[in-house]
C-alpha cells in the first residue's frame, strides 16, 4: 500500500506484478484484480497502474476540487437535464486542467519502461479507468468510466489519463453514487495502462462464470465477436455465444452471431467496418480457445471465491488469448435468496416481435420509442423503453422502465447487463423494434423463455414464488418433467433428484421445426443434431450429476406431418395414437436414418460434453422383440448399452404382462400413466364423450402398476412414474408409495408440494 512518504515512483505508479487484492484503495478494483491475475496462471497483458494518490495530487495541484464541490452542490439526480448540465461542466474542468509536472514526469518514465519491457518504441497501450470503489462484491461501477484505446506516445498517454479522470463524473456515475450513498470524493480514480492487445486482428468479448440470467453456477457463458471489444460491451454487434459446462469442460452450446461489424485500429484511431459475409457465419473462437477461456475463468473464480465478470481478447498478432479484466458479478453473486420466482403469461395475444430474452420475467406498459438519449425525459414510470441500443448514459432513466427492448445487442450487451442489475426484463437484438412497434401502444414483454416475445396489449400474467430452503429429503426420488431446455438453468436450484422425463419432441418442435428426413434431404442433418444435442445438454447440465432420463422421439404421424416437409414422409393414419410411433419407427427402413440423428445427438451429449448422467428411454415399445431390435440399432449408432442405462416406458398392457422379459432387456421402467390408462380401459384419452371413463385410479390401472413394480423389483429394476396423477388425483401419491414406486416425476410448479407430501407420507 502507498503512503505519503513514498517516492513519486511508487506513490503515483504501481506495476501489476506488485499489486494484489489488498490494493483496491490504492489502485482501484480493476487494477488490483489485474495484479492478482498476474500471479495466477492466467495470461494478462503487461502494464502498470496509476494510483489514487496520483488522482488526489492532480485535484490538489490543479485547484479544481473546490470547483467540483460547487458544481455538485444541490444536485437532484432525478432532474435529468440538470444532471447533464452539471456533468458536462465538471468533465470540461478536468479535461482542460494541466497535468502536474511531477505526475507527468512519472507517467512518462513508466511508459518508457514499458516500452523497454516490450522492446517496442512508443508501444500502443490501452488506458482503462479503475475506480477505488469499483468492482466491489456489493456494488458495480463497471462501465461508468472511460477506456481509451490505441494510445501511442507520452503526450497521448497524458491526455488519456485526463480523459479517464473526467469520466469519473459521467452522468451515470454521478447518479449511481447518489443512489447508493457514495460520497463523490471518497471514490477516486486510477488508470490501468496495458499493452494494446491486437484483438482488432482477431476477436474479443466478455464472459461470466455463471449464467447471468439465472445465476446457475456450473457454466461459463462466453460472448465474442471480431475486433475490439467495445462493440460487444456496448451491444452494437450480435456476438457469438458459447456455454461451457465447468465440471466436464464440455461445450454445451455454441450459437453463431451475425457479427456484421467490427472495430479496428486505423490512422491512429479506430474505425468500424463491415465484416465480409463469409466471415460472419464462422465462429470467432475455436473449441480449444473456448475451453481455454473457461479454464481461465474457473481459476479466476476459484481465487476470488465468487462469480466473476471477465473481459478477454484474442491477440491476432500473437494468436494468444489474454484476460483484460475481471470483476465480481454483482447481480447474482451477492444473493443468498432461496426463492424461485416463475413468471407465467395467463393469456396469449398477437405476437409482434421476438429477440434475445433477458431476465426471466414479464413486463407490461406503453411502448416509448426513443431514437436518442436526448429524448429520455419522455420515458415515464412504467413505460417500455424501445430504442436501437443503450449505453451508460441511459442508466439514470432505465429504472423507470417496466421493460426494455433494443434492436441491437446480445446477452452481455449494456442493455442486458443493466436490465439484470435493475431487475427489469429486456429483449435485445430484435433488429426492427422501432419499425414494428408504435409509440404509446400498450404491449407485453415476455422474457420467460430463451426467445423474448412482444405481444400486443397488456396481457395478464402471474408470478409464482417457491422457497427451496428447508425442504426435507425423501427416500422416494422426486424428479421433474421438463421439455423446455430454456427453463433448465432457472429450475436447477429446485431440490429435486433429477429429471424423470425430458421430451425430445419439444426441442425438435421449438428449435428445429422441420422433419428430420426433410433436413437429411436438404443435406442439413447437422442442424438437427446440433439443436437436439444442445437442448439435451442444457437439461442434463442443469441437474448434473443427478439422473436425467431423455425419452427418444415419440411424435405420432399426424404430429410429424405438421413439421416442415413432414407430409412428404408421413402416412395418413386413421388412429395415430396407436399407429406408427415410438419404437416401431426407429428400426423401420423409412425412418432409420432419422433415428441415427437422435442417437448421434445423445452420443455427443454423453461423450463430447461429458454428461454421463443421461439415461435414454424407449417409448411405446410393444414387444420384447421390438426392444431387442431398438437396442441393437442404438449400439450400432454409438449408444452402447455397456456404459449407458436404457429404460423403457411402461405404457402398454404388454409391458405389464411381460414385465419379466422387458426387465431382462432394459435397466429400468417409467410408467406413462396416460397411455397405460387409455390402452388398459380402451378409452381414447382425447375423446370428450369418454372423458368421464378416463380414470388413472381405476383398479385395472392401479393393479397393473402394482404388478409392474413387484415384478421389476424382483429383477432389481427401478420403476418411476411420469404424469400429473400424483398431483391431481387425491390419494394417488399414497398409493404409489405403498406400491413401492422408486421415483415420482412432476411438473416444476408442483415439485416442492410433491416433495413435502412424499416426506409426510414416508414419515407416517
Amino acid at each position: 500500500m502507498g503512503s505519503e512518504n513514498e517516492s513519486p515512483e511508487v506513490k503515483f505508479v504501481r506495476w501489476f506484478e506488485h499489486l494484489d487484492g489488498t490494493d483496491i484503495a490504492s489502485v482501484g478494483g480493476k487494477s488490483a484484480n489485474l495484479g492478482v491475475l498476474a500471479d495466477l496462471d492466467v495470461p494478462v497483458l503487461p502494464g502498470f497502474s496509476t494510483t489514487a494518490a496520483a488522482y488526489d495530487h492532480f485535484l490538489e495541484e490543479t485547484d479544481v476540487r473546490s470547483d467540483l464541490h460547487d458544481a455538485l452542490e444541490g444536485l437532484d439526480p432525478e432532474d435529468i437535464s440538470d444532471l447533464q448540465d452539471r456533468g458536462k461542466r465538471i468533465r470540461r474542468l478536468l479535461e482542460e486542467a494541466p497535468m502536474p509536472s511531477e505526475l507527468e514526469n512519472r507517467l512518462g518514465e513508466a511508459y518508457r519502461e514499458l516500452a523497454d519491457r516490450l522492446n517496442v518504441a512508443d508501444p500502443a497501450v490501452a488506458v482503462r479507468s479503475s475506480a477505488t470503489a469499483e468492482d466491489l462484491p456489493t456494488a458495480s461501477f463497471a462501465g461508468q468510466q472511460e477506456t481509451v484505446l490505441n494510445v501511442t506516445g507520452e503526450a497521448e498517454l497524458i491526455d488519456a489519463v485526463r480523459t479517464c479522470y473526467a469520466s469519473l463524473f459521467t452522468d451515470r456515475a454521478i447518479a449511481y453514487r447518489e443512489r447508493h450513498g457514495f460520497d463523490h470524493f471518497d471514490v477516486k480514480l486510477a488508470c490501468a495502462v496495458q499493452k494494446m492487445g491486437r484483438s482488432d486482428l482477431a476477436s474479443s468479448g466478455v464472459l461470466f462464470t455463471l449464467d447471468p440470467d439465472t445465476g446457475f453456477e456450473n457454466v461459463t457463458v462466453i460472448e465474442g465477436a471480431y475486433g475490439l471489444g467495445e462493440l460487444v460491451v456496448q451491444g452494437e454487434v450480435d456476438p457469438d455465444r458459447y456455454v461451457v459446462f465447468k465440471p466436464t469442460d464440455g461445450i454445451i452450446e455454441k450459437t453463431v452471431g451475425e457479427k456484421a461489424t467490427r472495430m479496428r485500429h486505423r490512422d491512429g484511431g479506430t474505425a468500424v467496418e463491415q465484416v465480409p459475409d463469409e466471415e460472419r457465419h464462422r465462429y470467432a473462437l475455436s473449441d480449444e480457445q473456448i475451453r481455454s477461456l473457461s479454464s481461465y475463468a474457473t481459476r479466476i473464480e476459484d481465487h476470488f471465491d465468487r462469480p466473476m465478470d471477465v473481459e478477454w481478447l484474442l491477440d491476432g498478432e500473437l494468436d494468444q488469448l489474454f484476460i483484460v479484466q475481471a470483476r465480481p458479478e454483482t447481480v447474482h453473486g451477492v444473493s443468498d435468496e432461496t426463492v424461485i420466482r416463475t413468471s407465467r403469461l395467463e393469456e396469449r395475444g398477437t405476437e409482434l416481435l421476438t429477440g434475445v430474452s433477458i431476465g426471466n420475467a414479464v413486463g407490461v406498459g406503453r411502448a416509448r420509442i426513443l431514437d436518442d438519449v436526448r429524448e429520455m425525459d419522455r420515458l415515464e414510470e412504467g413505460d417500455v423503453l424501445v430504442t436501437e441500443m443503450t449505453d451508460p448514459d441511459w442508466v439514470p432513466v432505465l429504472k423507470r422502465a417496466s421493460a426494455i427492448i433494443t434492436e441491437r445487442g446480445g446477452k452481455t450487451s449494456h442493455a442486458a447487463i443493466v436490465s439484470r442489475e435493475l431487475g427489469v426484463p429486456a429483449i435485445v437484438g430484435t433488429g426492427r423494434a422501432r419499425k414494428v412497434l408504435r409509440d404509446g401502444d400498450e404491449i407485453t414483454v415476455d422474457c420467460t423463455g430463451e426467445t423474448g416475445r412482444v405481444y400486443e396489449g397488456e396481457l395478464e400474467y402471474t408470478v409464482d414464488e417457491e422457497t427451496v430452503s428447508d425442504v426435507p429429503d425423501t427416500d422416494t426420488d422426486v424428479r421433474l418433467i421438463l421439455g423446455d431446455p430454456d427453463r433448465a438453468f432457472s429450475l436447477a436450484a429446485l431440490p429435486v433428484d433429477g429429471i424423470g422425463l425430458a421430451r425430445e419432441e419439444f426441442i425438435v418442435t421449438s428449435q428445429v421445426g422441420a422433419h428430420p428426413l426433410e433436413l437429411i434431404a436438404r443435406d442439413d442433418a447437422a442442424s438437427f443434431i446440433d439443436a437436439l444435442r444442445t437442448g439435451i445438454a442444457k437439461i442434463a447440465a442443469a441437474f448434473y450429476p443427478n439422473r436425467v432420463i431423455v425419452r427418444l422421439s415419440d411424435f405420432k404421424s399426424d404430429e410429424y406431418r405438421n413439421l416442415e416437409g413432414g407430409r412428404k414422409y408421413e402416412p395418413e393414419e386413421d388412429n395415430p395414437m396407436i399407429g406408427w410411433r415410438g419404437a416401431a419407427r426407429y428400426y423401420d427402413d423409412d425412418f432409420r436414418d432419422a433415428f441415427f440423428l437422435e442417437c448421434e445427438a445423445l452420443r455427443r451429449v454423453r461423450e463430447d460434453v461429458g454428461l454421463d448422467n443421461v439415461t435414454v428411454m424407449v417409448p411405446f415399445c410393444r414387444t420384447p422383440a421390438e426392444g431387442e431390435r431398438v437396442l441393437k440399432l442404438m449400439d450400432e449408432f454409438g449408444l452402447s448399452g455397456d456404459d449407458l442405462d436404457v429404460y423403457v416406458m411402461a405404457e402398454l398392457p404388454s409391458n405389464i404382462v411381460l414385465a419379466d422379459r422387458f426387465a431382462e432387456l432394459f435397466d429400468g421402467f417409467s410408467i406413462g400413466s396416460n397411455d397405460l390408462t387409455q390402452l388398459t380401459l380402451g378409452v381414447d384419452r382425447n375423446s370428450e364423450k369418454l372423458a368421464a371413463l378416463f380414470d388413472e385410479s381405476d383398479d385395472a390401472v392401479t393393479r397393473s402398476i402394482r404388478s409392474l413394480i413387484e415384478e421389476a423389483h424382483r429383477h432389481d429394476r427401478p420403476v418411476g412414474i411420469c404424469g400429473d396423477a400424483p398431483s391431481t388425483i387425491s390419494g394417488y401419491t399414497e398409493f404409489l408409495l405403498d406400491a413401492g414406486i422408486d421415483s415420482i416425476s412432476v411438473s416444476p410448479d408442483v415439485a416442492i408440494e410433491t416433495i413435502l407430501r412424499v416426506s409426510e407420507i414416508e414419515r407416517g
